[in-house]
């Protein structure tokens, strides 16, 4: 090994605690560790490490609980989430692009980062209510766009031209009530769709325990917006099932628990990880194979060793 500050010769000198070599310099002294080949992203843990991490996290696990099944402290738990995270969210992009589909239904899924807004008495940006935007098609359950945000119009315009993007051909859109949507969608996707909303109408709750107790839904009004959509698909039971698998399978997510994101990036790199699983490695049960493969993007179920390539 050629030492990089001085040029001189090196020569083995012991190993670190992690079993690295180290090396040094006969000429300048100074002692240099072996490069960390082989490594996630330039850490200690291994790719088979971070794997493990990653598959426990999809199956609900909070990070503590983890950093006492893996021995892996939390931070590096975390910084593994991020990595990962970071090169998922690309891998949806580059993937999920132009897909040819003809029943698309949204929904926003509702959760909070540090705390809850009635308590963001700061009116941090990073802090408060999270709303995650999900679109999946009906057919073939692939998640084709999402977007992390508020719940407002300039997000929902975000979430749309994601939505835009990954799809191709004309479809029909079916969305719930929500204000933003009509402008948003004829802003991003125009005419190419054939839109319509589900409206809900809900009942407040009898039980004297009405803070933990959802509103009852008394009716759903089927509201065609324009184009022909089909009266008989105007539905979003599929995505709302969808918020369901989430919040079982993803612990920040988990209603009436003490478990909840401290930051922003870090619950945008579980959904990425998360969408990036069900898309290609997670075996629907309907389907008996995984969405990416119903929708003729792969041909196999991805392991998490080929998930994490893009990560490394």
């Amino acid at each position: 090994m050629t030492c990089s500050f001085c040029g001189g010769l090196c020569k083995k000198f012991g190993k670190d605690r992690h079993g690295s070599q180290r090396y040094r310099c006969h000429q300048c002294w100074k002692v240099l560790t072996e490069p960390y080949n082989g490594h996630f992203v330039g850490m200690y843990t291994s790719p088979e490490e971070a794997a493990s991490v990653l598959r426990l996290m999809m199956e609900g696990m909070s990070v503590r609980s983890i950093e006492r099944l893996t021995a892996l402290h939390r931070d590096t738990i975390l910084r593994v989430l991020v990595h990962a995270g970071t090169h998922c969210e690309r891998l949806l992009q580059t993937t999920i692009h132009a897909v040819q589909v003809e029943d698309v239904q949204c929904d926003e899924i509702w959760g909070f980062v540090g705390c809850k807004e009635k308590n963001n008495f700061e009116e941090r940006l990073d802090r408060g209510d999270a709303y995650c935007f999900v679109a999946i098609e009906r057919h073939n359950k692939l998640i084709l766009a999402w977007h992390l945000g508020r719940r407002t119009a300039e997000d929902t315009e975000l979430f749309t031209e994601k939505l835009d993007q990954a799809t191709s051909g004309r479809f029909q859109l079916t969305t719930d009530g929500f204000a933003a949507y009509p402008d948003a969608v004829h802003y991003s996707l125009g005419t190419r769709v054939d839109f319509a909303q589900l409206v809900k109408v809900y009942t407040p709750s009898d039980d004297p325990d009405r803070r933990y107790s959802p509103a009852s839904v008394v009716n759903a009004v089927p509201v065609p917006r324009w184009g022909d959509p089909d009266p008989q698909h105007i539905c979003t039971s599929h995505v709302e099932r969808q918020n369901l698998t989430m919040r079982m399978q993803l612990r920040r997510l988990t209603r009436l628990t003490n478990a909840f994101s401290k930051k922003w990036e870090n619950l945008n790199a579980a959904l990425a990880v998360y969408f990036a699983h069900y898309n290609f490695g997670r075996t629907h049960q309907s389907l008996r194979i995984t969405p990416a493969m119903e929708a003729r993007l792969t041909d196999h179920v991805w392991s998490w060793g080929e998930i994490l390539a893009y990560a490394i």
